[in-house]
């Protein structure tokens, strides 16, 4: 028997995991919103995954695209996981935020302490949500503390 909706989220609480957004273009433009379902799958080759509801404007456009970046967050960059998170429109979510587009035309967040863009190399569904690997095709890395999110939290690693 399946455990129930809190009792999932109760555990889940604690596992401490970096905070990403991922971005993606569309026929209406840029598109993004706050992850924190993201893993490194393969190094040969060079592949990740994200996971994203299947309801959401940004899964839709990777989905049609077969394109998408993941910008992993600074502590610096609280208010941009907040912004990109739901419930807020996508003109919202870009608004104030420095960003371009990169070579490849993807949307990349400036400050982000490392992105990585991808062409989508896999998708298949698992529940409520698409899950989507892609190799990667562009990194490019800066210096920061990383974002992190643990019981119900923003957090920060500690410096030795």
């Amino acid at each position: 028997m399946a455990i129930d909706n809190q009792e999932f989220k109760n555990t889940l609480k604690l596992w401490a995991s970096g905070v990403s957004v991922v971005t993606a273009n569309s026929a209406e433009g840029v598109l993004g919103m706050t992850a924190t379902s993201f893993a490194s799958v393969s190094m040969d080759p060079p592949q990740i995954l994200v996971c994203l509801h299947e309801t959401t404007e940004t899964g839709a456009a990777i989905l049609e695209s077969k394109k998408f970046a993941v910008n992993i967050l600074t502590t610096a960059q609280e208010q941009v996981s907040n912004q990109f998170a739901g419930g807020t429109s996508m003109d919202e979510r870009f608004k104030n935020v420095d960003w371009h587009k990169s070579d490849l035309g993807l949307p990349i967040l400036d400050e982000s302490l490392a992105t990585m863009e991808c062409s989508v190399v896999q998708q298949f569904k698992a529940g409520t949500h698409w899950i989507m690997v892609g190799e990667i095709e562009h990194t490019q890395c800066n210096t920061g503390e990383p974002l992190l999110y643990f019981n119900s939290a923003y957090q920060q690693v500690a410096s030795t």
